[in-house]
Parts: C-alpha cells; structure tokens; sequence
C-alpha cells in the first residue's frame, strides 16, 4: 500500500477502483488535451466509429451508461459538429449516432494521442499487466450483480 492510501480505502474494492480510475482516466486526458476532447469522448468517439452507426442503446450498454448519462455526454460532440444523431429508417423511434466527417478528423487526431498515452501506460504498468488489467475489468462489467451468488 503506498504512502498516500488512506488504511480504510484499502480494504475496499470500489474505493480503490475509483481511486485508480481518476488517476488513470487524468493521465489520459492531459495526454489528449491537445485535441481539445476528453479522453471518455475520444473513447465514446471510437465506439461510435467502429459500431458502423449504433444506436444509442447499443453505445449506453457496451458502455455501461444509461440514456440520460449517454445524451448528456453526446451533447458537446454534437454541438462542436463531430456526431450526429438520426433516426433509424427502419424504426423512427431508435435513434443512430454517426460521426461527421469533422468527427472522423478529430478522431484521428485523439487517436495519435491516445496511442502516446497508452503506450507510455504500459511502459510504467507493463504490457502483460495492462492486458490482464483490461480483461479483469472487463470480467468485471460483465458481472450481473442483480442475480445472487449461487449457494455453496
């Protein structure tokens, strides 16, 4: 435990998680402020790129959000002309996110210092604990904390 951890935040799993997580989620975004984006709208940029025109549903639950949490975050990237929402032509109800061609530039651009970031995380973590990081938090997500343990 390092000479900055409160003794009682050790004991709990979710502390340290978030604890780390500003930590991290920081570091990234110093690292991507020259491109003017955040680095939860870089990745939500990427989502959106690679998910061949999702629909919002699809981006909240790869992303663990709820809709309200999603709109609230897609509002800078709509307004600064880098997405666009539009109606599923199939189903006027379902709303598809895609990004603009000003949008694909901007990815580009955060993904050059994504990579920077990423690859100097590893350097100081090591590239087989940040893989084993990434598929343990992704174990994580998957979890469904709703359905009670089985009993032993």
């Amino acid at each position: 435990m390092s000479q900055t951890t409160l003794p009682g935040l050790a004991l709990c799993n979710n502390a340290m998680l978030r604890r780390a997580t500003r930590k991290l989620g920081q570091f990234y975004d110093d690292v991507l402020a020259p491109s003017g984006l955040k680095a939860t709208q870089q990745g939500l940029l990427y989502q959106i790129h690679i998910g061949n025109e999702p629909t919002m549903g699809a981006i909240a639950a790869a992303l663990v959000m709820d809709l309200s949490a999603l709109g609230h975050t897609l509002k800078p990237l709509i307004r600064d002309g880098y997405i666009e929402t539009f109606s599923d032509p199939a189903d006027r109800r379902i709303r598809r996110v895609r990004l603009t061609s000003q949008g694909r530039i901007k990815l580009e651009e955060a993904l050059k210092l994504w990579q920077v970031a990423q690859q100097r995380f590893e350097e100081m973590f090591g590239k087989e604990q940040a893989a084993s990081l990434r598929a343990a938090l992704d174990e994580i997500a998957a979890l469904d904390f709703d359905v009670p343990p089985a009993a032993s």
